[in-house]
Formats: C-alpha cells, sequence, structure tokens
C-alpha cells in the first residue's frame, strides 16, 4: 500500500535507525544523495521525496517515536530543485519569480512607460527623420549634378558653415566606435546631413572635417531634450543619440510587454498578437477593455483550427498602467501589430523572421531589458538594480503564475501608483482572464492551494499547542483546521485545476485578516464576496469585514494584533492636540477592540 514510504523504511533500516525520531537533517540529506544517484525514474524520485514530505507533514499527530525533525525536509525546496530536473509531464509547471526580482522588474517597466516614454519616442521620430535624409532615400534637388548633385564649389562651402558653427558652439563630429572600439567619424551621417555621396570621404572636402581637430563624439546628439524625471531628477543628464535611439525603443518596448502581459493575465502570445486600436473604454461601466486574438480552440465551422486565430468574444478588463502601455506602443511606430519584429519603419522583416515578434525573441528583450536596467544602476550608483532570478532567464511564460502567487500573497502590494494586486485581480475576474478558457484561474487556483496549505500547517501547530480561539466561529475554525490538517496534509497535487477542485472544500474555508480570522460561510457572510458563491475561488472580502459577521473567529495570533491596536488608540488619546472628532472615533473604536479583548480572555479562563 506504501511502497514509497517502505523504500524510506529500508533505507533507513541500512543507515541502522531504529527510530524516525533518530532522524535528523543530515540523514534527509544522505537519503536524497541516495535517490539522486538510485536508478530509477525521475516520477519516483519525486514520489519517494513526496512521501518524506506527508510523514513530515503528520508529526503533530503521531507518537513521538514516529516523528521527524521539526525543520520541512530540505527546507522545503521543490523536487525540481533538488534533482534540478522536471518530470516530463510537470514541464507545464513553470516556476515563478521571486519576488524582489519580480516587483523590481516591474517598477523599472512602469518607469520606462511612465516617466520615460515621451524623451524615447521624441528621440525615435527624431530618428527616423533624419534617416530618411539618407542620400539614397530622397531625390536629388532639381539643379544638382552627379557626384552628388552639388554645383561646383557648392559642397566645399556648405562643410565649411557647418564646421565653423561647430566651432562656434563648442560642438562635436558626428562619431560612432568601429567593432574594434576606435572611435570614428560617422560618415553615413555626415552624407546623411549632407544629402553627398560617399565620395566626400575621399575628396578636399572630406579632407577639411578630418583635419578640423574638432573632437569626435562617440553619438550623434539629436536636439529632441529630456524632460522624464526619476525620483525628482532628469533620468539622464544628456540628450539620446542618433544610434542610442532605436535601442531605446526597443526598450521601451520591451517594457511595455512587460506590463501588459504581468498585469492583464494574457498568455505571451495572445499580447504579441494584440494590433493597433486593440483598447477601448466601455462607456457605461467605465472599464478598460483590451480585445485581440485567441488561437486556442479557434476552429472554422468543419473543425478545422484557424492558424490566424479568430476575434476573442470576451475582452481582457485591464488596469490604466496596461492602457498606458497600449497607447505608448500606438505612438512608437507605426506598424498595424502593437509587437513587430522590427519598430522602426524603414526595416523589413525577411520571410524567416515574419512581421510578429514571437515568444523566443521577446525573451531575449527581457533579458536585455535587465542588462541595461542593471548597468545603467551601476553607472548612476542606483541600489535598485533587478536582482538575479534562482530560475534563470526571466521568460513571459512564468508571469501568469507569479501574477498569482503575488495577488494570493500580497494583495495590498503596490504595483503602479494607488493600484494594488488585490485591484488587479478584481478586473481581472470581469473580462476574459478570469474565465476558465484563459487558464489563470487554475494558476491563481494552484498558488491559493498552496498559500492555504501553509497556513493550515500553522494553525494546526498553534492548535496543538493550545492556542486559544474565540468568537462566534470558533467551534468551526477548530473543527475545520481539524478535519482539514488530518484530510489535505502533505497531499501532492497532479495538476493546476485538481487544486481549484479541491478549494471547494468548506474545511479549508478560513481565510484570516488583520485582527480576525474568517470561517467562510457564503451563506450567512454579510460582507462583498469576491466571486460567486457556488464557485470554489470565492473568498470574502477581509477589507469588508463586519463586527456582528457570524464566520468570525479570533485566534491568540488575531488578538495580540487587537492589542497592539489598542496600544497605539491609548498613545492617540493621550494626545491632549488632537481634534475632538478624531477622540471621538479612537475612542468608539478602543471600546469596540476592548470588548474583544475581555471577551477572548474571559471565555479562556476555567469554568
Amino acid at each position: 500500500m506504501f511502497p514509497h514510504l517502505k523504500a524510506f523504511v529500508r533505507w533507513l533500516h541500512q543507515q541502522q535507525l531504529a527510530s524516525f525520531a533518530q532522524i535528523t537533517p543530515a540523514h534527509l540529506d544522505r537519503y536524497l544523495d541516495h535517490l539522486r544517484d538510485a536508478k530509477i525514474s525521475l516520477d519516483l524520485k519525486y514520489r519517494r521525496v513526496g512521501e518524506v514530505r506527508r510523514l513530515w507533514a503528520h508529526r503533530e499527530v503521531l507518537p513521538p517515536f514516529m516523528r521527524l525533525p521539526a525543520a520541512p525536509p530540505w527546507n522545503g525546496e521543490d523536487p525540481r530543485d533538488l534533482f534540478e530536473k522536471v518530470r516530463p509531464h510537470m514541464e507545464n509547471r513553470t516556476p515563478r519569480i521571486d519576488e524582489r526580482t519580480m516587483q523590481t522588474l516591474l517598477v523599472w517597466a512602469l518607469r520606462f512607460v511612465e516617466d520615460f516614454a515621451t524623451d524615447i519616442m521624441s528621440a525615435h521620430t527624431e530618428h527616423t527623420r533624419l534617416h530618411e535624409l539618407s542620400p539614397e532615400l530622397i531625390h536629388r534637388p532639381a539643379g544638382r549634378q552627379k557626384r552628388g548633385g552639388y554645383l561646383p564649389g557648392q559642397l566645399r562651402r556648405a562643410v565649411i558653415a557647418y564646421l565653423d558653427k561647430l566651432y562656434a558652439d563648442g560642438g562635436h563630429l558626428p562619431g560612432h566606435r568601429s567593432s574594434d572600439g576606435e572611435l570614428q567619424i560617422d560618415w553615413r551621417h555626415i552624407e546623411r546631413l549632407f544629402v553627398c555621396s560617399a565620395e566626400i570621404r575621399r575628396n578636399g572636402t572630406g579632407r577639411l572635417i578630418i583635419e578640423s581637430g574638432l573632437p569626435i563624439n562617440p553619438d550623434i546628439p539629436m536636439d529632441a531634450s529630456v524632460t522624464g524625471l526619476l525620483d525628482g531628477n532628469p533620468w539622464r543628464t544628456s540628450a539620446i543619440g542618433y544610434h542610442e535611439a532605436p535601442r531605446l525603443a526597443r526598450l521601451l518596448s520591451t517594457a511595455c510587454f512587460i506590463v501588459i502581459a504581468y498585469l492583464s493575465g494574457a498568455r505571451p502570445g495572445e499580447v504579441l498578437s494584440l494590433r493597433r486600436g486593440c483598447l477601448r473604454k466601455d462607456p457605461e461601466t467605465g472599464l478598460l477593455l483590451m480585445g485581440g486574438l485567441c488561437y486556442k480552440n479557434a476552429v472554422d465551422a468543419d473543425g478545422n483550427k484557424i492558424p490566424q486565430g479568430e476575434e476573442r468574444a470576451d475582452p481582457w478588463v485591464v488596469v490604466a498602467p496596461v492602457a498606458r502601455a497600449v497607447e505608448v506602443l500606438e505612438k512608437l511606430h507605426s506598424s498595424e501589430l502593437l509587437f513587430p519584429t522590427y519598430i522602426e519603419s524603414y526595416r523589413r522583416p525577411t520571410a524567416r523572421l515574419g512581421t510578429a515578434r514571437d515568444v523566443q525573441s521577446a525573451a531575449e528583450d527581457i533579458t536585455g531589458f535587465t542588462q541595461w536596467v542593471n548597468a545603467y544602476c551601476a553607472r548612476i550608483k542606483r541600489p535598485d538594480a533587478i536582482p538575479d532570478d534562482r530560475h534563470g532567464t526571466l521568460s513571459p511564460s512564468r508571469f501568469r503564475r507569479t501574477l498569482a502567487w503575488f495577488i494570493r500573497r500580497r494583495p495590498r502590494g503596490l504595483v503602479a501608483a494607488a493600484i494594488q494586486y488585490g485591484h488587479v485581480h478584481v478586473q481581472m475576474l470581469q473580462g476574459y482572464a478570469g474565465s476558465y478558457d484563459s487558464g489563470f484561474p487554475d494558476e491563481y487556483a494552484f498558488e491559493d492551494w498552496l498559500y492555504r496549505m501553509e497556513t493550515l500547517a500553522e494553525d494546526a501547530r498553534a492548535l496543538a499547542a493550545g492556542e486559544h480561539v474565540s468568537g462566534p466561529a470558533a467551534d468551526a475554525y477548530r473543527h475545520r483546521v481539524t478535519g482539514a490538517h488530518r484530510t489535505f496534509a502533505g497531499r501532492v497535487l497532479t495538476s493546476a485545476a485538481q487544486s481549484r477542485d479541491l478549494l471547494g472544500n468548506p474545511l479549508l474555508q478560513i481565510h484570516h485578516g488583520p485582527g480576525m480570522t474568517c470561517v467562510l460561510n457564503p451563506a450567512t457572510a454579510p460582507c462583498q464576496l469576491r466571486g460567486s458563491a457556488d464557485d470554489p475561488l470565492v473568498t470574502p472580502d477581509i477589507d469588508d469585514c463586519r463586527p456582528q459577521c457570524p464566520n468570525l473567529a479570533r485566534t491568540d495570533r488575531d488578538i495580540a494584533y487587537n492589542e497592539q491596536q489598542v496600544a497605539e488608540l491609548e498613545e492617540t488619546l493621550s494626545n491632549s492636540l488632537a481634534p475632538p472628532i478624531r477622540h471621538a472615533r479612537e475612542r468608539h473604536e478602543l471600546a469596540r477592540l476592548q470588548a474583544i479583548l475581555d471577551a477572548h480572555h474571559q471565555k479562556r479562563k476555567p469554568t
């Protein structure tokens, strides 16, 4: 019945251990080494690690001689990290991006979209205008002859006037660095400025430029001014150069992709297929809607797959930063696609590359964006560089699971200005990302399952240690924690969809908030529920908790939070300079909290 547990016990016997209580973390590390070297399938290794964890999860209900060490086996590391391999059928369980990495990446993407975009778009427009002055792209003016179309002496006089102006203004000759790093005159730009042929590099007029003695600028500063601010100061001290503009434009496009893909919950391929005009505002609800194409399950009347996709019936409901990113892309270039292969209109994609950016190039762009930000931070000595992620490449396929984690674990964490992850989740549930066809609810359910298992283990340990619980739902809380720990501790999921089904179990409907615990019964909850009452993902609105709710329970941990609130209120009331209306409000709140504390401590006393 328990083959994987038997394998563990046999190994313990070989180590001459007679009791689980004798096991130390060092023994578990040796067992892990044994599994790594074992000539068995990776799936069996995963299962045997999972069986040890299951045994550890039951330690509180087992007799002392059967208890594993108190610390989670292998520090709770995922099997994919322990074995540095992923089971074939688990390839889609992509790891989430580390918290600090994702937060910093998003912050910098938002800075590009909201603070730097105007400067970059102006420079890119100027770059395009200058490029269109290239001799091969324009017609020669009437009257100009061969060899660049100038009359005798006309080009020489134009060059002398140009050099005199640079002398007067303290300017520099346009330049660039060669492949070996040498700083050289940018003759292509000279040809562009004077609409002349390459012959200027070899004749006497060109020697005037070479022998002018003017310094060479490694780029070509453009007229576009810098207006964007970073922490109240200009984000750069010099104008954007001609050669730098396309690079910054690509970075801005990548920042827009990060914002849209991460905050909308859309699949990377769906974001990359967005087209101009995809954003609209619903006049009745005021919601920002983003339409697009869908490819999954897109078939014609005969059941044949439609390769080009079909228009989505349900749009994404998005937040303001996503809408801003779409608007920036529509101004940045003239392509019908928001994410074309090339942003510059003069660059034509090859048949091999196609016209749309693919997921692989988007991932490479994110790597390039991270490298640019970190180099920028190092150059100006900023401490907020994007930290490395322990799983490596920040591929866009990891965004959805990461967003689900943040929504579940950091609902009040700021993502942009006053927008919170809780707000993002509410918006997403109203559109395509909230439908089960999108796959996002399964991602969220998986993160919700992991979080509830962690809090359940903590609740079970606290109850076993004698934690007191009060409130109208105290008995229901104790029943659910005990039953859920017995039923679910150590359970291993085989798919994200399975977690959504398991979350519907009433034993798991326990939600912790500041100073209170909700033992949810949707039928009697007076708060505004998030989701429908028959949806397993339904949750209470913890921010809208009602004092008289029959679903409330309060643990000693909740009471400790309330005691801190009482201390802060008492300090406020001791301030005689506070306005009377504030005194009255704080006294009312203090009386309410004190009644909760009294009831909790009174019921703790033996009757």
